[in-house]
Parts: C-alpha cells; structure tokens; sequence
C-alpha cells in the first residue's frame, strides 16, 4: 500500500527547548542469558504479570526466533533495593523462518522484528526488511495452550508501505518500529518522522487481513528516530526520541536552523548522541508530541530500543550497542 504524505504539522519552538531531566535510572541486574547482546532486545512489552523483551530474531544470521518473560514481582523486588537473581522463560517464536521465506521470496529481504504488542491476546509484530525494499511487514501469533512458545499465523502477512524521500528513496535502515494500540486498532509508527511534507502514522483495526484497511494518521514534525513506543492512557502514549551520530545516519540530523539542532552538538559543534523519551498524544486524527524527559547523559551512548511503561517509570531496553557491552535493562522516572 501506498500513502500521500500530508504537510507537516508545526510545533511551537518550546517543545524543541524544554528538556526535563530523569531521576537516576536504576539498573536491573539481568541472568546472563539475557544480558548476552547478541539477543539483540528490540522491544519492551508488559503483558499480565510479565515484562516480554522481544529479541530482533535476526534468522539470517541463525539467531534463535525467541521472546523472554521476566516476572514483574521480581522486577519490583530488585526496584526496590531487594538484591535477587531474576527467574525468566524463553518463549520460542514458531513459524517465522516460514513467513521470511515469504518475504524473501518477494525480493523485500527480511532483516528482523522491531516491535511487540498484544491486543485481545494476540501478539503483533512488526518486521523491518532491508533499506532498499519498498515495505515492512505486520505479523501476528499467540501463546500456545501451555504458555510454552508463541505460535505464529502463517496466513497473517500484512505489507507496510514504507514512506519515501523526495528523491524516490528510502530512508536508511528505518521501518516501524514503534507500535502500539489505540482502542481496537493497532497505531504504527514509522522511525522517521520529519519528512519536509510532512510524516504519517498508521492505524490498521484488529480485525484487519489486508494493507488495503490501513489508515494514514498526520504525525506533527518530529527530529531524530522513533525505536519504540508504549500506550499510557486513552490516545496517549510515550515514545523513545534516539539520535545516533554516525555518517551513515545522517539522514537522521536536523536542519542548521532546526531548533533541535542544540540537542545533538557537543561544545565543539561536533554530533552527539542523544535520546529523551517524548509524549504523544491522538487526537482529532492526528499526533502531536512534547518531550517529556531527556536521559542522564552517560545513558545517552546506548542504542535504546524497547520501551515499557511501569509503576510512573519505564523500562528501557538497549540491543547490542552501548558502553556496557550487553543488554542492558534500566528502569527511569521523572524527577
């Protein structure tokens, strides 16, 4: 499926400036299986009594297809200064070396899931494909009878348009990897979001089976990337805002003249990383943001890419990149 991008939805330049801070994060002491990078977290997902970290399931590099449960209770003992090993379950991810031949067999080369949420007790989510290919794609599954592994829907396959640039191409190494849901629909959010005729979301309802049922929802001029996003009320959500500074995203780098521009140079006019978590809201078809806190600077350097909303804070979730050289799993509240 194809969409129109709309003219871009501008935002006052105090949203760009005002910069809450966190509280010093917490980090959680995960079992050395999770904290391995080579999982290579990709989302964050709170269901029932778990905290579901989503592995990226590269299968082309004979990466195990997997989700890992940890027990919110444990969690919440180690938050509160109860020093304690975290139990966990590896829940196998069946059926998706199928669907990425079904992919690949259409020239669109898969390359990973992006994003988990779960809907009436189905599990969605999202594959990114190389930067050439025209579309990503939408899959579903759900726990089997013994809440042992997740069985996949090899008939669910939903192509995702991806948007493109002025010049016909693609943004590079961008999909959708922001998902979550909005009443009875799943609301998609595409990585890049400051195309100079404005950026779109997606709304695809649960019932849907076909690209032709997505709808186009305006999304106002956001910078950076979007790795991730979680539902916090009634058409409010929180996203991760991550800018990476190396030359090969530098599609990612606002305007000289974008006020956003001051968060990501250092003193000396040099890139910087930098990540702050930012508000969003649906209304009146449409989504608008503002920041909501900026991580302490040392936090900035991981690659943040699962998001989950937890007792007025959230869990975050780096992949493979960062300083600690693992997965690593924080948890951060406003001051």
């Amino acid at each position: 499926m194809k969409y129109r991008l709309l003219p871009a939805l501008l935002l006052p330049a105090a949203f760009a400036t005002a910069q809450p801070t966190a509280r010093p994060p917490k980090t959680i002491a995960l079992p050395p299986e999770l904290a391995d990078k080579n999982n290579q977290f990709s989302g964050l997902y709170i269901d029932g009594r778990e905290l579901l970290l989503l592995s990226e399931s590269r299968l082309q590099e004979q990466a195990e297809a997997k989700v890992y449960g940890l027990p919110l209770a444990n969690l919440n003992r180690q938050l509160t200064g109860q020093p304690q090993a975290l139990p966990y379950r590896k829940y196998p991810i069946r059926g998706l070396n199928q669907l990425q031949a079904r992919i690949d067999s259409l020239g669109q080369v898969y390359e990973g899931l992006e994003s988990l949420t779960v809907l009436n007790g189905v599990l969605y989510f999202t594959i990114e494909t190389a930067t050439a290919a025209p579309y990503c794609y939408l899959i579903k599954g759900r726990f089997d009878a013994a809440h042992t592994a997740i069985q996949l829907d090899p008939a669910y396959l939903v192509a995702l348009a991806k948007p493109v640039l002025p010049d016909g191409t693609h943004v590079y190494n961008a999909g959708f990897e922001a998902m979550a849901r909005y009443r009875q629909q799943l609301l998609l959010l595409f990585e890049y979001n400051a195309f100079p005729a404005g950026s779109q979301a997606l709304l695809l309802p649960a019932a849907a089976t076909t690209a032709a049922q997505l709808r186009a929802v305006p999304v106002a001029a956001l910078p950076f990337r979007v790795t991730d996003m979680v539902r916090t009320g009634r058409g409010r959500y929180t996203a991760i805002n991550y800018f990476f500074n190396g030359p090969d995203d530098s599609v990612y780098r606002p305007a000289p003249t974008d006020a956003n521009t001051r968060l990501v140079l250092d003193s000396t006019g040099r890139y910087q990383n930098y990540c702050r978590l930012i508000s969003l809201r649906y209304r009146r078809r449409q989504l608008r943001w503002e920041p909501l806190l900026e991580l302490p600077r040392p936090y900035m350097t991981y690659n943040w890419e699962g998001l989950a909303a937890y007792r007025g804070g959230y869990f975050l979730l780096n992949d493979k990149y960062g300083p600690s050289g693992q997965s690593t799993l924080l948890y951060i509240r406003p001051e």
